[in-house]
């Protein structure tokens, strides 16, 4: 068993059966090793950004302030093809890979490529012929003018109950709306471009009442079109700046339907969501790299740590659970890119795909969490110290069972899509072939068992449920690809 393929997250995805032999991920990796790195480590060292508020004649300019080195990091990863790529090749996988290689050398900034990615798709899908051309070209530039995108959904009462924490309130004004309210945690602020979530004028106070706009930074006028209250500083993700942001009679421009606006939220939450998947396999891979480098030069008791069996073991186990969580998660991303042009009403491919980024996300980041957490240990008392990095790791992994959905919201929206549509049966099928069948047949009876509970004990006893379907999926994707690892 080799480990040091863990070095490289291009290497590593060749050996676990992800095409990833492409000369521009090469390069993106190389530039990383060379330069990107350092960048890196030198704006989580700076700590949170700064927000300069108002220029020297007291205008509002809500310019978020960086090292010019940041903007030089941050827009290497559009230039390489994080966003257009996708649009260029019609498919999502590009992007992935690229937001893979981010997470190894930086997991929070995978964050604004994501956010963008997840911008560009709603627009390109479901805006209006003259909203497309005005700002889909921006995003997909690919030079040091391409526009970053963000997606703004939470307010300050949660983001998990949107239908009722959703109080920002849109009034039609001719071919535009007009939006006010407050996002809390605002990803990427100052984006140039964002996706809001909002409710119209006279729309029911729950999901089926909110809608999706596009709002820009400036108003067609050329003023501020929004806000930025603060910038929050917070435990992790330091490399994009989360902040407050208010709008106030904002320009916005509705996607899609009026009253399918909770659809198009929930397909930019999940291209979010198997993104999220593919940057916990990344930070885990890159904590256990970590930590082997380390534990191949530390010598306790005569000999290096490595060789001692019960650390061995440890490492091999968790090598083998790096591979079933990287299964998982790139299964997320294929289903996703057979369905990311869908519109309202879906496929049963399209809830197969929910279920599994629902597990992928569930399952993936738990397991980033707990991979820092054990390079920690690995490191000992110097593992605590920010110079080292593997502190950073367990930091940025914090994060990743929060964003875009909790492991509770996971479970209660698996819960919901096996429920309505039956999602757990297309899983079966799906898998049929690849695993002992008195494995699949037990674990489709203990869900249909789950599913028949009233429904307070079918939600209270999810989670060991959820787990185990995780774990069995995981497990069975990986039984698929050759050990070449």
């Amino acid at each position: 068993m080799n480990f040091d393929v863990l070095r490289s997250p291009v290497q590593f995805l060749e050996k676990t059966a992800v095409c990833a032999d492409e000369t521009w991920l090469r390069e993106y990796e190389a530039w990383f090793q060379r330069e990107g790195q350092e960048i890196s480590d030198a704006v989580d060292r700076a700590g949170t950004p700064w927000l300069r508020m108002f220029d020297r004649l007291g205008t509002r300019v809500d310019e978020v302030l960086y090292p010019p080195e940041y903007w030089r990091l941050v827009k290497h990863g559009y230039r390489a093809g994080v966003v257009w790529r996708a649009f260029d090749q019609d498919s999502l996988v590009p992007s992935y890979l690229l937001l893979y290689a981010t997470g190894f050398y930086d997991p929070g900034l995978a964050c604004p490529y994501t956010v963008s990615l997840s911008t560009a798709s709603p627009l390109s899908k479901y805006g209006e012929a003259e909203m497309k051309a005005r700002f889909l070209p921006k995003m997909l530039q690919r030079d040091d003018a391409v526009w970053q995108g963000a997606t703004w959904m939470t307010e300050i009462k949660g983001g998990s109950d949107l239908g009722a924490a959703v109080e920002t309130a849109a009034q039609r004004d001719g071919h535009k709306w007009r939006l006010t309210g407050d996002k809390y945690f605002a990803s990427n602020a100052g984006a140039e471009l964002a996706v809001v979530a909002g409710r119209p004028e006279g729309a029911p106070q729950n999901v089926r009442g909110l809608s999706l706009y596009l709002v820009p930074r400036r108003a067609e006028n050329g003023q501020l079109n929004y806000r930025i209250r603060r910038l929050k500083d917070k435990i992790a993700t330091r490399s994009v700046p989360t902040g407050e942001i208010e709008l106030r009679d904002s320009e916005g421009w509705l996607l899609g339907q009026e009253e399918q606006g909770i659809y198009l939220i929930l397909e930019v939450l999940n291209l979010s969501r198997v993104a999220n998947s593919v940057g916990s396999v990344a930070l885990a891979q890159r904590a256990i790299a970590d930590a082997y480098s380390f534990a191949e030069r530390r010598t306790a008791f005569g000999r290096p740590i490595v060789e001692h069996p019960l650390l061995r073991r440890q490492f091999e186990d968790r090598l083998q659970g790096l591979r079933a969580a990287s299964a998982l998660a790139w299964e997320a991303v294929r289903l996703l890119d057979k369905v990311w042009q869908e519109k309202p009403p879906y496929s049963e491919r399209y809830h197969l795909f929910r279920l599994v980024a629902h597990l992928a996300k569930y399952w993936t980041a738990e397991f980033a969490l707990q991979a820092a957490k054990w390079a920690m240990e690995v490191y000992g008392g110097v593992g605590t110290l920010q110079e080292y990095r593997v502190e950073r790791w367990l930091r940025e992994a914090m994060i990743l069972a929060i964003w875009e959905g909790t492991s509770h919201r996971q479970m209660l929206d698996g819960l919901e899509v096996m429920q309505r549509k039956k999602a757990h049966r297309l899983l079966f099928q799906h898998l049929a072939g690849k695993a002992p069948k008195a494995h699949m047949s037990e674990m489709e009876a203990r869900v249909e068992r789950q599913l028949a509970l009233p429904e307070v004990e079918r939600e209270g006893t999810l989670e060991k449920l959820f787990s185990d379907l995780a774990s069995l999926t995981a497990d069975t994707l990986l039984s698929e690809r050759s050990d070449r690892v």
